[in-house]
């Protein structure tokens, strides 16, 4: 399995994890991150298909949901009505977790690709991984402490 095969794979398998986290939460606003994360590894997917595939890049959708801040507002205005056991908090951990060994994953293959512009979109989806992982620590700030969470100035 080459690098991009396995980056496809890597990107599919999120795409499950977060369908799956989306079709779990009771939480209207959980569930459109989750969505919206998923449809993201969906994006760089197609990206690694293109790369593998020597077809032209479209890396102009590479940025991470613009709807965030939105959707943290939503989540705020739901404090009162999310109630989560620690096994759901435990399952977003181990997506933050999923999200570091991505970034990881990418950030060292990208000093093995030959080609400038797969570097850098190999390190640009490393950068895309680390937001994604910024947004799931929000999420379990949110879901430990409702009542003293604030979305960080970042969304």
């Amino acid at each position: 399995m080459n690098v991009y095969e396995y980056a496809m794979k890597v990107e599919k398998e999120g795409e499950s994890y977060y369908r799956e986290m989306a079709n779990m939460s009771p939480n209207a606003g959980l569930k459109r991150i989750f969505t919206m994360l998923a449809d993201e590894e969906v994006k760089h997917y197609n990206i690694f298909k293109s790369m593998m595939k020597k077809e032209k890049l479209d890396i102009d959708n590479l940025n991470l949901i613009t709807d965030t801040k939105t959707i943290f507002e939503t989540l705020s205005n739901e404090k009162n009505n999310v109630n989560f056991d620690e096994k759901q908090i435990n399952y977003y951990k181990d997506a933050i977790k999923r999200e570091e060994i991505s970034h990881d994953f990418y950030i060292e293959k990208s000093k093995d690709i030959e080609d400038e512009e797969e570097r850098q979109i190999f390190i640009e989806i490393a950068h895309e991984e680390t937001k994604h992982k910024k947004v799931l620590e929000e999420i379990v700030l949110f879901l430990e402490e409702p009542d003293n969470w604030v979305a960080s100035a970042e969304f």
